[in-house]
């Protein structure tokens, strides 16, 4: 009795990304095809939105394309109108019957963390100052070079409150690498939130200590 082969689409489903790099004021984004697009987020109003995104068929399906959750971040201002969206195989399949927002076809799309660090910080207002630790190390994973020392200064700062009123001007190093610990960990898998880890520890005058081998 021979055997069936069973064929398996050998590109599944996974819609190119988008690259994020994140300033104080200016979102620039490298889409799938190289083309670069840059937005100044001055002036321009954001929202949040639950959304569809339709899957189209590979070349290898026959299927008739899916439709998934998203969730859209709409930034805009006069007639401009630009949209970012989380990773499509992420979200459950949508019923047909449900209507909600569609994703424009140029939608960009990124990761779930970029996403969740760069709606925060324009739904936010774009203000560091009330920023918690735990946001600091999210938007350094995203943010350029030059924001990425910004928001490692402002950690410092953060880092220094917290030790402060917990024991006073009589700190230690060891203090100050807990208070920092959320940028720590970023920095392990994110090269600019290094650069902002660096830039955290020379605000602060601290080197942490070697461990023993």
């Amino acid at each position: 009795m021979g055997r069936t082969a069973l064929y398996r689409d050998p590109a599944p489903f996974r819609p190119a990304r988008a690259e994020v790099q994140l300033d104080c004021d200016v979102l620039l984004l490298t889409m799938p095809d190289g083309k670069p697009r840059c937005h100044a987020l001055d002036g321009r109003s954001a929202t949040q939105l639950d959304g569809l995104y339709t899957a189209r068929s590979t070349p290898f399906s026959h299927a008739r394309p899916e439709r998934r959750f998203v969730r859209l971040l709409i930034v805009e201002r006069d007639d401009e109108r630009h949209v970012i969206i989380t990773p499509p195989e992420h979200g459950a399949v949508a019923p047909n019957v449900v209507r909600l927002p569609v994703a424009p076809d140029d939608a960009a799309i990124v990761d779930d963390p970029a996403w969740d660090a760069l709606a925060g910080w324009i739904l936010g207002g774009g203000r560091l100052a009330g920023c918690a630790m735990t946001d600091l190390a999210r938007l350094a994973a995203i943010a350029t070079p030059r924001f990425a020392a910004l928001i490692g200064q402002v950690a410092a700062q953060r880092a220094l409150e917290q030790v402060w009123a917990a024991r006073g001007p009589l700190r230690g190093v060891d203090d100050l690498e807990a208070a920092l610990h959320p940028l720590v960990a970023a920095a392990r898998q994110s090269p600019r939130a290094a650069d902002a880890l660096r830039a955290a520890r020379a605000h602060a005058g601290t080197t942490p200590r070697r461990r023993r081998a």
